[in-house]
């Protein structure tokens, strides 16, 4: 589930309260995990029950708890054999922040096997977060990182959204979540590369399940080519979300659009770094992925390979190359119907 301030606001409700509100998450969890808020101060945090026995034992191994800038980890001892992991709001100006974080643990712990174990899991994630948030620190998305979520984000609206409905395709949005594809769908799967580089191109190929279609019906590969220069009538980062989210309608998915952008590295307490450079789509292209494209995969590899990052070429790419129309009706498909 996805963590909004609508679900704080429930628990805030109460402004003369005393103690603590709460509410639990994924209630189906063999674990006790809740989101609080601490009165009167209105304090935020996730809350996860763990044994006294379990995190002597995950502190053996960690050694100490992570902690950033208006984030914290806490261990509080309830008793002698229960306590909880905390993981506290401290700035709310990082409350934009905090939500996916949250969430992103929330939905980590819950399945995990036993107390330790969600413990560890809980810090991995917090830790994740940390390195994210610090990578950023103040000159924000590297220009790769930008021209790559200028890119998914033209995907979404130009050809997504006329496709499918809004919600839908909101929710298609993988690539900030780490899955293979940015975009998966019933019946389909896209990669979308972005560059600015000239003709004849090359793209980059993270990893061996990259172009793996294995499970994900249809693969297609697309490939946007930008004009990218400072001024000029290009479009900016912050113009091309902004269109996004008014193309959105609903609440619930332009919140789950807002996770989606924060996971992506893009913080609006930062918005004042994307207002340049400007980009503009020189060229779109969708190519199938199927058959004799060139591309390597975890079959094609000997034991003991992987993490396999290799180059294609956008010039014999021809035969594989789709029309508008066809990835249209390859994102609409339903598996139903075939």
């Amino acid at each position: 589930m996805t963590i909004t301030e609508l679900d704080w606001e429930q628990l805030e409700a109460d402004r003369h309260a005393r103690g603590t509100s709460v509410r639990r998450v994924h209630p189906d969890s063999r674990h006790e995990i809740f989101i609080a808020v601490r009165h009167p101060d209105g304090s935020r945090m996730l809350t996860l029950g763990v044994s006294v026995q379990a995190a002597t034992q995950a502190l053996r191994q960690l050694h100490a708890l992570p902690r950033t800038r208006g984030l914290e980890m806490q261990f509080a001892r309830l008793s002698d054999d229960n306590g909880e992991l905390r993981v506290i709001l401290a700035d709310h100006n990082l409350r934009e922040v905090f939500n996916p974080l949250a969430s992103d643990i929330a939905a980590t712990a819950q399945g995990q096997p036993g107390p330790a174990e969600v413990m560890l899991a809980a810090v991995s994630r917090f830790d994740h977060w940390r390195r994210m948030l610090q990578n950023l620190a103040d000159t924000g998305l590297t220009p790769e990182a930008r021209r790559g979520l200028y890119g998914e984000l033209a995907i979404l609206r130009g050809h997504l959204l006329p496709a499918i409905p809004p919600a839908e395709a909101v929710r298609s949005w993988t690539g900030p979540m780490g899955a293979n594809q940015d975009f998966q769908l019933p019946a389909a799967a896209i990669e979308v590369k972005t560059s600015s580089g000239k003709e004849p191109q090359t793209l980059v190929i993270s990893n061996e399940r990259e172009l793996d279609g294995q499970g994900t019906g249809q693969l297609i590969l697309a490939h946007l080519s930008l004009d990218e220069r400072r001024g000029g009538n290009g479009e900016s980062l912050n113009t091309a979300i902004d269109s996004a989210r008014a193309t959105i309608p609903g609440a619930e998915s332009r919140a789950l659009l807002d996770d989606l952008l924060v996971r992506a590295g893009y913080l609006r307490q930062q918005r004042d770094l994307y207002d340049e450079p400007r980009y503009a789509i020189r060229k779109r292209h969708f190519w199938n992925v199927t058959g004799d494209f060139p591309r390597i995969t975890e079959a094609d590899l000997r034991p003991g390979v992987g993490d396999c990052r290799y180059r294609i070429s956008t010039a014999g790419l021809g035969p594989y190359l789709m029309t508008t129309e066809q990835t249209a009706e390859a994102f609409a498909k339903d598996p139903a119907d075939e």
